[in-house]
Order: structure tokens, then sequence, then C-alpha cells
């Protein structure tokens, strides 16, 4: 499916979810160089790694990472994480600002693309990762494998 430059996934009482641009590089490296943020993903962004993921996740079609913003602000505070992970299944994630963290957000985009889901839904985390693990409990993933650095949820939809 191609999708238009700017282009709504989705929105949410609080928050708009968009199609990134290149334009979004500067904002989303101060998301991604937050060792806070990036703690439990990988080593904090350059300004360099942020642009080259940028290109390979969201400006690619179709976007594996989606802009996510304030409604009230048209801030950009992080990402969402929505593509196929596999035939059966979605993956869904988020990576947020840390002063956009204890807000419900994460809780929000997780009901939102569970509502518009079309397939299964797949959620990876680590293990130590419990901020995530009790949000996918919440929605009644289930989990599926476990290791010592990756902890896999999944969502039977359909």
């Amino acid at each position: 499916m191609k999708y238009a430059v700017n282009e709504m996934l989705t929105e949410t009482e609080r928050l708009l979810i968009r199609r990134f641009t290149e334009d979004d590089a500067e904002v989303l490296f101060t998301v991604l160089s937050d060792p806070e943020v990036m703690r439990y993903l990988e080593p904090p962004f350059t300004p360099a790694r942020t642009r080259a993921f940028l290109r390979e996740a969201g400006l690619c079609d179709p976007p594996r990472i989606w802009a996510v913003l304030r409604k009230e602000t048209g801030t950009l505070i992080g990402h969402l994480i929505w593509h196929p992970w596999d035939a059966d299944f979605m993956e869904l994630g988020w990576v947020l600002r840390r002063d956009c963290w204890n807000r419900g957000f994460a809780k929000e985009l997780t009901g939102a693309m569970l509502a518009r889901a079309d397939k299964n839904v797949v959620l990876e985390c680590d293990p130590a990762q419990t901020a995530t693990r009790r949000i996918a409990e919440a929605f009644g993933f289930r989990p599926v494998e476990e290791g010592p650095a990756l902890l896999v949820y999944k969502k039977k939809l359909l």
C-alpha cells in the first residue's frame, strides 16, 4: 500500500499519528538521543543515525514507524511502530519523549491501533521494561517468547 507524505494514519483524543517527513529529523533526534528513552532499545542515536533510521523506517513505503504528535501543540513527541511483523501479525510499539511518560499516551496509542488492526498484533520489549509489559498485559497480550534480551507478546484478534 502506498502512503502519501504527511498522510494521517489515525488520531486519538490527544494525539495525531502521521507519516514522517525529512523535516522531523531534528526533533526526532532529541527523542532518540536521550539515554533514558533508549535504555531498553539500543545506544542513543547520533544525528547521522537518526537521519538514517528516519530514511530506512519512516520515509520508506510503506513506513514502519509513524510520527506521534500532541494534538494541542502539534509537537512531535516520538514515534509509533506499526508495520507487518509477518503474514499474520502487525508489530506495535512506541518510543516517546521522557516528559511524555506516565501520561497515558502509550495506552492511548495501543488502544487506537488495536481498534484499527486487521491482523493479529505482536509487541516486543526488553524483559526489564516493566511499563511496556504492564500495557501489554492490560490489553490482553500474552507472552509467547522470553529470552534474556527480548520478550514477545502476541494478541490474536482474528
